[in-house]
């Protein structure tokens, strides 16, 4: 079968392998639809365990099933993600689900999304696979995974009806910011970003406001809010949008970093502020088979719209092409790649 290798982001090239043999208590999924996610654009983070195939945001048709294999059947529309909790450790007890070490550290995905063909194995057969709704695309379904990190990001610092947010980052994470905080009903919502671009399509995707990284953001949120904002949202790794989002949150709100900067950057921090003000500090990581579930309701009643989002599609035998497109903030979104 053909298969997307990754080496680096800019030499991701068409290579062959065998298709996975499957086990008796494993999935062979047909893929039709991979998205290529921001993280797969994060070389420091990817090429460390390069050559490798990328591509966890997938859809596909289930063409075999092993013997032990009872809720899954051939010709089954599916969604399937690559990492899934034990749900026994204390993380998952305690709802940190994403901090569960076998959430982290097992991945049961051979070889990756971007192939023609994609074993699922272990824990994932039974908790990492949904049955699409038959109403909903091959493409709508690459957007589960993705926007199931945005639900678990709300969920985890609290957004409530009526409450303000400020999202630093309009590529794809920070646009599904703006479309869930408008579900979910949020006052105003003001996004910034350096890419004027990128601005525009969350100001389409319902941002009240939009602003440059150039201007002095803070002092913006506070004038077309009314305050600074309830929650502040940082969806890129760079550091004066940290900086800057720190200085956007009013007294008894949030800042989450669902992005953080590279290894060995950091962030010169005076907590006083922060801790008079009672101001919180949130992370988030991935999403759990909860938040998958949450994701596919929003897309399947049509709370979240995201066909809107897809910019470009490429074949697998483009995926050098599909890679170095998505890489470019300038009219570009979504990138799909159709093995």
């Amino acid at each position: 079968m053909k298969v997307g290798m990754y080496y680096t982001n800019a030499d991701v090239c068409l290579e062959q392998q065998p298709i996975p043999i499957v086990g008796e208590s494993d999935v062979l999924i047909k893929v039709v639809a991979s998205g290529i996610c921001g993280s797969d654009l994060m070389e420091w983070y990817r090429i460390k365990r390069a050559p490798l195939v990328l591509g966890h945001e997938l859809t596909g048709e289930i063409v075999e099933t092993g013997k032990n294999v009872s809720q899954w059947k051939r010709g089954d529309r599916v969604f399937a993600t690559h990492h899934v909790p034990c749900d026994e450790c204390i993380y998952c007890l305690s709802g940190h689900t994403t901090a569960c070490v076998v959430f982290q550290e097992k991945n049961n995905f051979a070889p990756g999304g971007f192939a023609e063909f994609l074993r699922v194995t272990g824990r994932s057969v039974a908790t990492g696979i949904l049955k699409l709704p038959d109403s909903m695309s091959y493409e709508t379904g690459t957007f589960i995974e993705p926007l199931a990190t945005v639900v678990r990001a709300y969920r985890t610092i609290g957004l409530t009806p009526g409450d303000s947010v400020v999202i630093y980052g309009s590529g794809l994470a920070g646009i599904l910011f703006v479309k869930l905080a408008k579900a979910l009903g949020a006052g105003t919502v003001i996004v910034c970003d350096i890419n004027d671009y990128r601005l525009e399509m969350a100001r389409k995707a319902g941002a009240d406001c939009i602003v440059s990284a150039n201007e002095d953001v803070p002092a913006f949120v506070a004038k077309h809010n009314g305050r600074l904002a309830d929650k502040a949202v940082i969806c890129t790794g760079a550091i004066p949008a940290a900086e800057a989002a720190l200085r956007s949150v009013d007294r008894g709100g949030t800042v989450l970093f669902f992005a953080v900067a590279k290894p060995g950057e950091n962030i010169a921090i005076d907590f006083n502020p922060y801790w008079r003000n009672d101001i919180s500090f949130k992370t988030c990581y991935g999403a759990a088979p909860l938040d998958n579930r949450q994701a596919m309701e929003l897309l399947r009643t049509g709370a979240v719209v995201v066909d809107d989002m897809i910019t470009h599609r490429y074949p697998l035998s483009e995926i050098g092409s599909a890679f170095k497109t998505a890489a470019e903030p300038t009219g570009t979104l979504k990138v799909i790649v159709a093995p």
